[in-house]
């Protein structure tokens, strides 16, 4: 087994691992595109099928059905929005905690793909698709490491659950509001490049109905950063 494969649940109907940052979820164009989660996965059980992705840079839990009855099921699921994720992050600056109640603030901003700056999305009020993510701060926000000759840069460790599906929805949205992912290169600005050599994007938590016997079920997987 690869050991860029980490397994966290296997059994008749269901496979939940762990992705690394910079691995595809599934193939791209291309030969040098090949190697990504699902092909090592499918190496060692044939009959996994994906069910959904994570962007490449973006690490943690990932789900895939054994068989097609599974992946149907599962697929309904998450049509249905019956499946529950959330991803911790660090973003650029100071975010203050949200002032509603519950500690919770919403981002409801329609994305669209830039055609013409592929593969970036983008807030459109014209063609965009509706879109909805609850975040919270998680803790104060706090210096990353100082660089010699400079101010330390501020950053917030943030929660984050997206209501709907968007590609890029999270790492847009952040943007939005002015605090892009930390180590984001599609979406950060050019002078916040290089505080981190990785995405701080990491799905950490996933309930779903388990496609055997419909109970719910969660994972869970501690951030790296």
């Amino acid at each position: 087994m690869s050991p860029d494969l980490r397994v966290l649940h296997a059994d008749e109907h269901l496979l939940v691992l762990d992705k690394p940052p910079g691995l595809l979820a599934v193939p791209g164009r291309g030969e040098d595109k090949q190697d990504c989660l699902s092909a090592r996965v499918q190496a060692r059980w044939p009959d996994a099928l994906i069910v959904h992705r994570l962007d490449m840079a973006t690490s943690g839990l990932l789900v895939m059905a054994r068989g097609i009855e599974a992946q149907r099921t599962l697929s309904r699921a998450f049509e249905r929005r019956m499946v529950h994720k959330r991803y911790q992050a660090l973003v650029h600056g100071h975010l203050p905690d949200p002032t509603c109640d519950d500690g919770w603030a919403t981002i409801e901003l329609p994305l669209a793909v830039d055609w013409l700056n592929r593969p970036r999305s983008v807030v459109c009020w014209q063609t965009g698709k509706p879109s909805l993510t609850r975040w919270r701060r998680l803790g104060a926000s706090s210096p990353a490491a100082e660089k010699p000759g400079s101010t330390p840069d501020i950053v917030t460790r943030v929660e984050m659950e997206p209501m709907t599906g968007r590609t890029h929805q999270l790492r847009v949205h952040m943007q939005a509001i002015g605090h892009p992912i930390v180590g984001d290169p599609l979406y950060a600005r050019p002078e916040q490049h290089g505080l981190s050599t990785r995405l701080c994007l990491h799905a950490t938590e996933l309930s779903l109905p388990h496609p055997g016997d419909g109970r719910t079920v969660t994972f869970l997987s501690a951030c790296p950063f």
